[in-house]
């Protein structure tokens, strides 16, 4: 298959400063400020207009982080199994709060779309919903997986949605009320490490150890598209603001991006010295962050590639009417 003939801007950034694998990376309002976390247990701030960056301390140990919607706070999933709120304006100081509960490694953070509550989910096989003023636990999901990678709110935050290992289903699908799935979504072969959902609510996007991503219809629970091209783990995907692009990162050592109306790869992957961990688009879509296990964070100028594969129409939400299917 023959790719639209792209060249990455010289705007495109290699962003050092940690020491250990990237494992999040998440744009702070505005194109030109980045937060990332790592495996050395800090956290980053960058500046990419002047190239200042600050360090937290590296007891942190932060594994996953989320932006609330109003962009005033950070929610960070640690290592040692603790969940903590930061406010965006002093991300290398104290936490504002620390909310204990999970057992392990706490593996994925979300926020509903009010800001009110934080999804997490962790490898101790559980996912719980927090109440973000208070730091209470609202519910407690003992999942089917035996280890959860990811766990998201629907757009509208009244589903939850997890996915990770288990000797049957690896996604599940919840009420943001009830511990019992209400849904059982078969397909991938092995675990499943990163989901997402379209702004429309109509389509579950995951991405597996089996290499595939793979779309789902939100109402029939029925598989839609298999997109194949990585040649290993797909860690992380992330959706363009204009709900017209997915960006898959991978343990081959590449990102993909998709066209998410054919199911069709965009233009040649981008290549990365090691496995990424992570990716994150911009606001404006125009800029795509990602984690790589070199310790290094990237900064790619996505425009060139957009606006080639005819991509680039102002930031509203695709209706998804259909997708390539396999």
């Amino acid at each position: 298959m023959s790719f639209p003939a792209v060249v990455m801007k010289d705007t495109t950034q290699k962003i050092k400063g940690h020491t250990r694998r990237v494992t999040g990376v998440i744009h702070l309002p505005g194109v030109q400020q980045l937060m990332t976390c790592s495996g050395d247990g800090s956290l980053g701030l960058w500046n990419l207009q002047t190239g200042q960056m600050k360090i937290s301390q590296n007891t942190i140990k932060a594994r996953a982080i989320a932006l609330s919607v109003d962009g005033k706070k950070v929610v960070s999933g640690g290592y040692d199994s603790a969940v903590r709120s930061w406010s965006i304006g002093s991300p290398a100081g104290t936490a504002m709060a620390e909310w204990t509960g999970h057992t392990h490694v706490v593996t994925s953070v979300c926020w509903d779309r009010d800001g009110q509550r934080v999804l997490s989910g962790s490898s101790d096989g559980t996912a719980r919903v927090w109440d973000a003023e208070t730091g209470k636990t609202i519910l407690t999901i003992n999942t089917g997986l035996s280890y959860v990678y990811t766990a998201i709110f629907s757009p509208d935050s009244t589903l939850i949605a997890t996915g990770g290992d288990s000797s049957n289903e690896q996604i599940e699908i919840y009420t943001d009320t009830l511990d019992v799935a209400w849904a059982s979504l078969k397909g991938h072969t092995e675990a499943v490490y990163c989901l997402a959902w379209t702004v429309n609510g109509k389509t579950l996007i995951s991405g597996s150890y089996d290499d595939t991503i793979r779309t789902w219809n939100t109402s029939t629970w029925q598989q839609l598209a298999v997109f194949k091209g990585h040649s290993s783990t797909v860690e992380d995907i992330a959706i363009s603001p204009n709900g017209r692009i997915l960006a898959s990162a991978s343990w081959d050592n590449t990102v993909r991006l998709w066209n998410l109306q054919n199911g069709q790869p965009i233009a040649s992957p981008l290549q990365h010295p090691s496995c990424v961990n992570c990716v994150s688009f911009s606001t404006d879509g125009t800029l795509l962050a990602t984690g790589c296990d070199d310790a290094n964070a990237y900064a790619w100028d996505t425009s060139a590639i957009t606006e080639v594969a005819g991509l680039n129409e102002p930031l509203v939400s695709c209706p998804f009417s259909s997708f390539y299917t396999n």
